[in-house]
């Protein structure tokens, strides 16, 4: 089978994602373990993957987007419906839905960093969220990502 250049920057990946919530008193933790799919850009890389019940927001899908090492943009879609912006140096105002109602949200990082290509690699970043300038929490997420082997078509 014939392969055009598109499909051969789009991997079927594992990811293994930790999400962390601190809101200076409490702590709370999610894991995810699923597939998805990385797609490499010349000017970075997209990974998709449906989300699950651990998570809160089954029924949607999340696309992560990295252009470059100062900024994450995060696409969900489906059942709960979210746009995130991290980037550092520079607050964002976002939408953020969630099982409990839609929230407009105000996003500053901390922290970026990113290894990830077509063999793998990790991405971690974290984050403050307030609404109307009132603390909400910080944010860390990590994922890690791994190629899933498949056999070669020909």
């Amino acid at each position: 089978m014939r392969r055009g250049k598109e499909d051969d920057l789009k991997n079927n990946v594992k990811i293994a994602l930790v999400s962390k919530q601190f809101d200076g008193s409490d702590a709370e933790q999610v894991e995810l373990f699923t597939e998805g799919v990385l797609k490499m850009h010349e000017s970075g890389y997209e990974l998709h993957y449906d989300e699950t019940e651990a998570t809160g927001y089954e029924g949607s899908v999340t696309k992560l987007m990295v252009s470059d090492e100062n900024k994450v943009e995060m696409l969900r879609s489906g059942s709960t419906v979210a746009s995130l912006v991290v980037e550092l140096g520079r607050k964002h105002h976002c939408h953020y839905g969630t099982p409990y109602g839609d929230f407009m949200v105000g996003v500053t990082a901390k922290e970026i960093h990113s290894d990830i290509t077509k063999a793998g690699g990790t991405l971690n970043f974290r984050y403050v969220i307030d609404v109307n300038s009132s603390y909400i929490g910080d944010f860390e997420i990590d994922i890690n990502v791994k190629p899933i082997s498949t056999a070669i078509e020909q």
